[in-house]
């Protein structure tokens, strides 16, 4: 699969801490979505095979790829895209789940976080039809913000339905939903201790063979440290971060990030270079990162507060950065773990 999600920054922004060396734990990894994926697990006498357990996670992201996939012609999502207005089509569970998940945050959002901002994500140049970076004419962008809309969007039973040509770009939660499905299956088959990573997106439960949890160091840099961070073991949760400074163009002096508002058709322009989220499920953690990162570092701060997210905001003040968490992250923070 090939979904393209370069604002999730593992290695920057949320490293892992894994097993020491000898220590009874199987992993393997392998690419997906554009990037790479990540399993470790502690076996016991009841779970299958390695192989099998691989064979599992890749039937899962097979399946994925074959239905969110923007980048094959015979996805599930891009033969719905190709549909005209007043259009519906069956849609696997996974669609209709994330679609329905994404109109939730549309709406929270009051419409800044959309999942048919695909026209405007190619024009701008970060869609897989893109074929220049570079800042649209004012009246060619005001023609592509008229095939963008999530109330264009309806579900009716198992099928998709659209009222005007919208195209829907599931990429903000496509890996989310991946790792939260393969925590899901490494349960079934009786593993519960696990770390599941793809593009960056993570959950981990259980504890490794020493007792300690499953470890996520997270950046929260200070004035007095840049480099400042806070590792937290993680169990029953999942770890998203979303970042602009990765996935960008500079015009004119002037940089425009991938991570657009659908209220303005335009790349965001405040301050804030990161947001990580820590939630029960890995799909909200991604979906909400994204959504953290659109609205900015005060609206985000506040819709991130009046909902008790676990989120860290980090912002950027020329060279400097500043790291700002919300009550329920100190919380996790001061407990120095994320046990759920």
């Amino acid at each position: 699969m090939h979904l393209a999600r370069p604002f999730l920054l593992l290695n920057l922004l949320t490293t892992l801490a894994g097993c020491s060396a000898g220590d009874p734990v199987e992993s393997f990894s392998g690419p997906t979505m554009g990037s790479r994926y990540t399993i470790q697990y502690v076996p016991t006498a009841h779970t299958p095979r390695p192989g099998q357990v691989q064979a599992e996670v890749e039937r899962i992201l097979g399946e994925l790829d074959q239905q969110l996939s923007l980048y094959r012609d015979d996805s599930e999502l891009v033969r719905f895209n190709a549909l005209p207005a007043d259009s519906c089509r069956v849609m696997p569970p996974a669609v209709l789940e994330l679609v329905q998940y994404g109109q939730s945050l549309s709406s929270a959002s009051d419409g800044a976080y959309d999942q048919t901002v695909g026209p405007l994500m190619n024009l701008w140049g970060f869609g897989p039809h893109s074929r220049l970076q570079q800042v649209p004419r004012p009246a060619v962008l005001a023609l592509t913000r008229q095939r963008v809309g999530y109330r264009h969007l309806s579900i009716s039973g198992n099928q998709l339905c659209k009222d005007a040509a919208v195209q829907v770009d599931l990429n903000s939660v496509a890996a989310g939903y991946a790792v939260e499905r393969i925590g899901a299956r490494l349960q079934a088959l009786g593993i519960g201790s696990y770390l599941a990573e793809a593009t960056g997106e993570l959950k981990a439960a259980g504890r490794k063979p020493d007792g300690s949890a499953w470890q996520a160091s997270v950046p929260t840099p200070r004035a007095d440290d840049q480099q400042a961070s806070q590792v937290l073991g993680v169990d029953g949760y999942g770890v998203s971060t979303s970042a602009e400074h990765r996935h960008y163009f500079v015009q004119e002096h002037r940089r425009y990030s991938h991570l657009l508002d659908a209220r303005t058709g335009a790349p965001i322009t405040h301050a804030l270079a990161s947001v990580t989220v820590i939630h029960p499920s890995a799909l909200s953690a991604d979906g909400l990162s994204t959504l953290l990162m659109i609205l900015g570092p005060e609206q985000g701060w506040d819709y991130a507060s009046g909902h008790d997210i676990a989120a860290l905001f980090v912002r950027r003040d020329g060279e400097m950065l500043s790291s700002r968490p919300t009550p329920a992250f100190e919380r996790m923070a001061a407990a120095g773990k994320v046990d759920h």
